[in-house]
């Protein structure tokens, strides 16, 4: 079994239309996950990118946490990206930490059960960029949104009543650019936007490497995912399909090239056996944060890699986290419900979150560099070596190893929005809150938080299925006039609503109040049991914007604390 056929991604050949409401600019999953979500709401969309083809060798993210796993479904694309695995699923046994491939495990693993029940959350999946790009290609096909490759952008040119952008020798017009076209974005620079954080003092090399039939050494169903720690080779070494891996080389000073024998001993040594491999592509990455300065100027936004750049470890996960933000706002504005002043929210939203995930993922990456260090210090045993002092030294390295945990819940779920103009906290809530831990997450119902998620049949539709695309209002106890308020209301706006009775008691108990509104990006803008003065039209008021055009909107608030 070789797995789907995704090495070459060809874009299609389009030409791109002379008008569109929001033009994207990148072909990366970031860029057609949004042209998903903003057609999904009506908005008229193209994307367009300077390569013509995506490629798996620069295969980028591979593993994709649950609340991505979330939009995914929401998205319609769920199956079709577990379809498209590149190597066969069996091969996924968990994130093992050891020697080698086929050396010693240095802290127990616990791996997944045949017979083991499913968690209501959504799984993780492992399935490489161009796997994705595959997916949402086909989907953006069927919906007849024009997607063309090899159109370069060279100019954008603002003015009142929208942006104009040169591709190639097209001008094409539109309401709103979104640049989503990675860390050298063209669309950031041609907007002026600078970035800020900190410069690495040192760089690393990804390396994707061929090899040929190894399950007589490995296994005919090695591990797909492993973190290896020995003398030679630090860092994930991971299957992006039954031929090729992705390993790690270095730190290396920024001056240096290493060449590509140099690359491909520290790759044998993760595998662990003498193997032949072939280096397909090497790419230079560094454990540095850089942002920009506001992911809004005007009718441009940035989104995914064009507004964030950080050390590896779901940053594609967080530009999708942008889209899913962006997007409900976006249609807002073009379709006439809200006032453009709702999209400063997503900047003030997503840059201060952003910054509390890239301040977490450089402190554990420099946390994980020391104890390396330490480890080497100490010696790891060659792989041979069984002896009672070698397995006493391998259990020392994986309590090392074991402080540093592995899971981020809090990174993964703790989306939290505590400092935004369009949500409507409760009296003194932020100031009850306890501060966001990148390792601890817990549901969460009030304002500014990711609506706690849960089955609401017994056919395992999940409340998230239920709200759909909409805004929605869960009621979770019987008195019907707020609920009619919010209805009205959102009809007289013409706003896509929908109501939720949630009679389970557990339900009532976790979300604590009568009604809740919950946004089109599953987080929560109100929540209460009566009405504030001015009724539902206040609180929409509030939550599209419109509070906004009354005065300008504060300061970002300075990066907190994040307890790491």
């Amino acid at each position: 079994m070789s797995g789907r056929a995704v090495h070459e991604v060809p874009f299609p050949e389009a030409v791109p239309p002379d008008e569109v409401d929001v033009l994207i600019v990148g072909a990366g999953p970031v860029g057609l996950s949004a042209a998903i979500e903003l057609e999904a709401r009506g908005v008229h969309v193209a994307v367009v990118d300077q390569a013509r083809r995506a490629t798996l060798v620069r295969a980028g993210a591979m593993g994709h946490t649950p609340r991505v796993v979330e939009h995914f479904r929401r998205w319609g694309v769920l199956q079709g990206i577990r379809a498209e695995w590149t190597f066969p699923p069996e091969w996924n046994q968990g994130i093992r930490l050891v020697t080698s491939l086929v050396g010693h495990e240095l802290v127990p693993n616990r791996r997944p059960s045949f017979t083991g029940t499913r968690p209501v959350a959504e799984e993780a999946l492992r399935r490489p960029q161009s796997a994705l790009q595959q997916v949402f290609l086909r989907h953006l096909a069927l919906r007849g949104v024009t997607v063309a490759g090899g159109w370069p952008l060279t100019g954008l040119r603002q003015d009142a009543g929208g942006i104009e952008a040169v591709v190639g020798d097209r001008a094409v017009r539109a309401r709103y650019v979104l640049g989503a076209d990675g860390g050298r974005s063209t669309v950031r620079k041609l907007a002026g936007i600078e970035r800020q954080g900190e410069h690495a003092t040192e760089k690393r090399v990804r390396l994707v490497v061929r090899t040929g039939d190894i399950s007589a050494r490995a296994g005919v169903a090695p591990s797909g995912t492993n973190i290896v720690v020995n003398q030679r080779a630090d860092g994930f070494l991971a299957a992006i399909s039954s031929r090729e891996w992705r390993v790690y080389a270095g730190p290396f000073p920024l001056d240096h090239e290493p060449s590509e024998v140099e690359l491909l001993d520290t790759a044998k040594a993760a595998f662990g056996f003498d193997v032949d491999l072939e280096l397909a592509s090497a790419t230079t990455f560094y454990h540095a944060t850089r942002i920009a300065g506001t992911f809004r100027s005007g009718r441009v936004l940035l989104a995914g890699d064009a507004a964030h750049v950080r050390t590896p470890g779901g940053n594609l996960g967080e530009g999708f986290g942008d889209v899913v933000n962006l997007g409900w706002k976006l249609a807002a504005v073009v379709q006439g419900w809200a006032p453009e002043e709702v999209l400063d929210s997503y900047d003030r939203e997503r840059r201060r979150h952003n910054w509390r995930i890239a301040d977490f993922a450089l402190s554990r990456s420099r946390r994980m560099q020391a104890t390396i260090a330490d480890i080497r210090r100490i010696g790891v045993p060659d792989d041979a070596d069984s002896s009672p002092d070698a397995e006493r030294t391998r259990l020392a390295i994986g309590a090392l190893l074991g402080k540093n945990k592995l899971g981020a819940d809090g990174v993964t779920f703790d989306e939290r929005y505590d400092d935004s103009p369009v949500i409507w906290y409760e009296d003194g809530q932020l100031d009850r809150e306890t501060p966001w831990q990148a390792d601890v997450y817990e549901d969460d119902p009030r304002p500014g938080h990711r609506a706690p998620n849960g089955v609401v049949d017994p056919h395992g539709t999940t409340l998230y299925d239920r709200i759909g695309n909409d805004f929605a209002l869960l009621v979770l106890s019987p008195g019907r006039a707020v609920e009619q308020a919010f209805a009205a209301e959102a009809a007289t706006r013409g706003l896509p609503f929908t109501v939720i009775h949630l009679t389970d008691p557990a339900a009532r108990e976790l979300y604590g109040a009568g009604q809740v509104l919950v946004r089109p990006d599953q987080h929560v803008a109100w929540r209460g049991t009566d009405l504030p003065a001015g009724g539902a039209a206040a609180v929409f008021d509030h939550v599209l914007g419109v509070a906004a055009v009354a005065g300008p909107i504060g300061p970002l608030r300075r990066r907190d604390e994040v307890t790491l």
